[in-house]
């Protein structure tokens, strides 16, 4: 836990806070990811096939979700965060110079790989530096303004993938995603890492018994646990389906992109206010997510273009939830298994996004797809109603449940107080 309230050095801090940019930005700018469908479709796949190509991904990130999570508490997090993304480029690779289902099967497997390796290692590496720095009390907003480039990339790939497949094709499309993450795996050399790997100390299997003890030993800590899938899987499910809600609204298929970013912009919106959003603490929190939940239902069952500003109020809500949960995860754990119990949290939130799937195929077979966009924002309220009965009846005089008085400025280069734990 951190409660240090000392003046964080600017430039240390900002050295972190760009590179930290940088990498989220360019981990995202794939241009293959609006239109690696079309490539394996012109290769001959059938849908069948594709499905099992998901699939087999969705496998490879459940399978190495922890044991990558205990190896980032035992190696250099830094050497984890500049090999995954050369994983994934080897993928990439494969897809463009032999274009098959075996290499399309072996891309999807070292892309899974890559991103086990980063999860929980970046999280992990970002709050221990900048708790060093005493700038813990920023990590909200420091980490809501890496997904937020991390969206503008994804928003950036979607407008130039057409362009650059019209005049160079896949392999034109390709070739700009793998270097985009040899560019990722580049920045992440200069990530500052002041932590000692713990290799020479402990082994692997008892870093992960370590951080995994933590968990059952501390009911706070499991609670945050269960938040982060409980704030995420929804609507990084429903994300998938968000073309077919759009076109559901009656517009042409050509203005279907043009929405769809109206909804990304929404979500980088959450990400810019999620350092706000800590303030507020518990009750903010389940304010945000109901909010969210009744825009959403709101939004989706009104079956208007119009009504769709709506969907993007809520994702933006949802957005930043996601941020201040992961960011409620970190204060309660302890650093030694933090990017153990981070990547638990992230095999949860895999989890439970793979049961939304098979529950939207379930209700979409039934009601068209903003029916199941409204029925799937019920667990919102539910989570929600379960935050607000699980607050304690006191906070201390003067704090709200979750913030003392300091708050981070900018990046956190002023003086900062790390939040507190009075609802623990």
């Amino acid at each position: 836990m951190t409660s240090t309230s000392t003046r964080a050095p600017r430039g240390p801090v900002r050295r972190l806070t760009r590179t930290l940019y940088g990498y989220a930005f360019l981990e995202e700018c794939v241009l293959l990811y609006p239109v690696y469908a079309l490539l394996f479709s012109d290769t001959g796949l059938s849908v069948p096939q594709i499905s099992s190509l998901f699939a087999l991904w969705s496998i490879t990130g459940i399978l190495l979700e922890i044991p990558s999570g205990a190896w980032a508490d035992t190696v250099s997090r830094r050497l984890l965060l500049w090999t995954g993304p050369l994983f994934t480029a080897a993928g990439f690779a494969l897809w463009i110079l032999l274009p098959s289902y075996g290499a399309f099967a072996a891309g999807f497997v070292l892309w899974g790989v890559g991103g086990a390796l980063v999860s929980g290692a970046l999280e992990a590496l970002v709050h221990d530096e900048l708790d060093r720095l005493g700038a813990a009390g920023s990590y909200a907003r420091v980490m809501g303004r890496a997904r937020a480039a991390g969206l503008a990339a994804v928003m950036a790939a979607m407008l130039l993938a057409g362009p650059v497949l019209t005049w160079g094709g896949h392999g034109a499309v390709g070739a700009a995603s793998v270097l985009a993450c040899l560019l990722a795996s580049a920045t992440a050399t200069r990530f500052p890492e002041h932590r000692t790997p713990a290799a020479g100390r402990t082994g692997w299997a008892a870093t992960l018994r370590t951080g995994l003890a933590e968990a059952r030993a501390d009911r706070s800590v499991r609670g945050a646990l269960f938040l982060v899938p409980a704030v995420g899987a929804v609507w990084g499910a429903l994300d998938e389906y968000t073309p077919l809600l759009v076109r559901d609204t009656g517009v042409a298929d050509g203005t279907v992109p043009l929405l769809l970013l109206l909804i990304w912009a929404g979500a980088t919106a959450g990400s810019l206010l999620a350092g706000e959003g800590e303030r507020f603490g518990t009750a903010g929190l389940a304010l945000l997510l109901a909010g969210g939940g009744l825009a959403l239902a709101a939004g989706s069952a009104a079956g208007t273009p119009a009504a769709l500003l709506l969907v993007a109020v809520a994702f933006g809500g949802f957005q930043a939830a996601t941020v201040l949960a992961d960011a409620r995860l970190q204060r309660r754990i302890g650093s030694a298994g933090r990017a153990t119990l981070t990547s638990v949290a992230g095999l949860g939130t895999e989890l439970a996004t793979v049961a939304v799937f098979g529950g939207y195929a379930l209700l979409a077979s039934h009601a068209p797809h903003g029916t199941v966009f409204a029925v799937l924002a019920v667990p919102y309220l539910a989570t929600a109603l379960c935050l607000v009965l699980a607050r304690p009846r006191r906070a201390r005089p003067g704090l709200s449940e979750e913030a003392s008085p300091g708050t981070a400025a900018g990046d956190g280069t002023e003086a900062v107080k790390a939040p507190g734990d009075a609802d623990r």
